[in-house]
């Protein structure tokens, strides 16, 4: 089912770059008042910004906690309605990318660093600081402090994703229409998208996309300074995690430049690996059944306890957990969505909409389980056996959790040296799809342009890191991150609604030709019998030898 849609071309030339004027210079001047104001009136934007969050948080948090589950709802509606058969691209599409490249592209651009950053750190502080349990047994407390990093980085976050990736896909490989948020907004605002409204949503995904990884970036780059330090004794300072920031956006833009056939494809892969190296290594070092007893055990409670955590709001509690875990984290999930959601529907042509959304919602869920039970749970245990290691750790500072947490096993030095590459390789990774993604969005939706833009937005994003964390902004931004998040949560919704008409708008039509086909083609064959039986007669008429009745009939003798 491919139909295509008639579109406005909204990209022209400007300085030599094909770009969409409105949403480029808009986003360009979006930006740099914004880091320009958190630099320069850094404890008033910390103040206001705290403001925001809190009042975002206490009056909106419901609104968060119920979009994201009415996500997964649609989502598995999608996959299992009569939608999902439906191919990306039409019925005659093919896969660009083999199955083990598209879910390493796609688990590598909407998980990054934040993988190994937190599957220690948040089992951790939500054991310290538990968000129900307070006063209970200290094993209940434990499996509830992993039930929440579930939460926080399973299901309902990759439904986010899954939204935002199934619509731009859908418009932009079934109706041919550009990839770019206004795409999904076609069924409700028809040819207004490429106006001013769409422009707005154009601008917003890009500077939400420009921030959340500036921003991801900017604290991955304390983690990677902190593994220097424990591998090689680099001193953690400012000047050395600006370098690493240098040399993280020269490998971004190289790859940037290459393209999603060759450098993000070739770093996806990468990422993978060397997960996978330190995952085995660490299951074989360490306490192998264990792992595999809580990875077990963590779903069966994550699972039984789903509904619960999902719709739980402190409404009785009069508590504030939340702001600082649940609601930052859907924040952080949506504000994240342009920018995976554009990734990943750049690589799934060819995908039926039920395999893209199982493999989506899914398979990265029960990865991302996995680990979390290995270096999460495994911590957890230490703690319930009196090993304060790893809250020392975590209090002290959470991106050096990591190489605490090695230093128990042997080859230490070995998985430290690992860990330091796979947080560069996810932060590259980040830098360049995201390079990509908004190069996309500011030309159009085009999916070809001219190299160099790629290698623009890469530097970009490197700058806008190092400058906030010189100026010590970056703080500030996280929390304006996670804010943007509300109105986006808003917006999704609508697309939840425009992706159902565009595609019942669609499957009716479908129908409708399909049915019209089958009654052609049913005229035609009552045609040609017809015709046959006229042309049986006139044969008959013109030569009666050869009138089949009236032919001899040979018998048996």
């Amino acid at each position: 089912m491919s139909i295509k849609v008639a579109r406005k071309e909204s990209a022209s030339r400007f300085l030599g770059l094909v770009v969409n004027k409105t949403v480029f210079l808009t986003a360009i001047a979006a930006i740099i008042f914004t880091v320009g104001f958190t630099l320069i009136f850094e404890e008033q934007a910390d103040y206001y910004f705290g403001m925001a969050q809190t009042f975002v948080s206490a009056h909106g948090g419901w609104i968060y906690t119920l979009v994201v589950n009415l996500f997964i709802v649609f989502c598995l509606y999608m996959a299992f309605s009569k939608f999902g058969k439906i191919r990306i691209g039409g019925h005659k599409a093919k896969p660009e990318f083999s199955l083990w490249a598209w879910f390493a592209m796609l688990f590598s651009a909407g998980i990054g660093n934040g993988l190994v950053l937190f599957s220690i750190a948040d089992p951790v502080r939500d054991f310290l600081n538990p968000p129900r349990l307070a006063g209970h047994e200290p094993a209940l407390i434990a499996q509830e402090a992993i039930n929440f990093s579930f939460l926080h980085h399973g299901i309902h976050g990759w439904a986010i994703y899954s939204v935002v990736g199934l619509s731009l896909a859908y418009f932009t490989f079934n109706r041919k229409m550009p990839l770019t948020l206004r795409s999904a907004f076609y069924p409700l605002l028809g040819n207004r998208i490429h106006g001013w409204m769409g422009d707005l949503i154009d601008i917003m995904a890009v500077i939400t996309t420009l921030f959340g990884l500036a921003t991801t970036i900017g604290f991955g780059v304390g983690q990677i300074n902190s593994g220097l330090t424990h591998v090689f004794g680099i001193p953690s300072s400012l000047f050395y995690q600006v370098l690493i920031i240098l040399g993280v956006t020269l490998a971004a833009t190289i790859s940037a430049f290459s393209g999603v056939n060759k450098g993000v494809q070739m770093l996806s892969k990468l990422n993978v690996r060397v997960a996978s190296a330190i995952f085995l290594l660490v299951l074989i070092l360490g306490p192998t059944t264990f792992i595999f007893k809580s990875y077990i055990q963590n779903i069966g409670s994550y699972l039984v306890h789903f509904i619960d955590m999902s719709t739980w709001t402190e409404s009785l509690q009069g508590t504030d957990w939340q702001k600082t875990r649940t609601i930052m984290y859907w924040g952080w999930w949506i504000s994240w969505s342009p920018f995976v959601g554009t990734f990943i529907a750049r690589i799934s042509k060819g995908r039926t909409i039920k395999e893209f959304i199982l493999c989506v919602l899914i398979l990265p869920a029960l990865v991302t389980f996995l680990w979390f039970s290995a270096f999460g749970g495994t911590t957890m245990r230490d703690i319930l056996l009196g090993d304060t290691a790893m809250i020392a750790a975590v209090n002290d500072n959470i991106s050096t959790a990591l190489y605490v947490f090695f230093d128990k096993f042997p080859l230490a030095m070995l998985l430290k040296v690992l860990g330091v590459i796979l947080i560069c390789s996810f932060i590259i990774t980040s830098a360049d799809s995201g390079a990509l993604v908004v190069d996309s969005i500011t030309s159009g939706g085009k999916l070809k342009t001219p190299r160099y833009q790629r290698v623009i937005w890469a530097v970009a994003i490197g700058v806008i890191a190092s400058v906030l964390m010189y100026g010590g902004g970056l703080n500030a931004l996280q929390t304006v991150v996670t804010i943007s998040g509300l109105p986006f949560a808003i917006l999704l919704v609508l697309m939840c609604f425009s992706l159902y008409r565009g595609m019942t708008e669609d499957y009716e039509k479908a129908e409708r030709k399909e049915k019209l086909l089958e009654r052609e083609s049913y005229r035609k064959n009552i045609l040609d019998l017809v015709n046959k039986e006229r042309e049986e007669k006139n044969l008959k008429k013109i030569d009666p030898d050869k009138d089949p009745d009236k032919q001899p009939k040979i018998t048996d003798l």
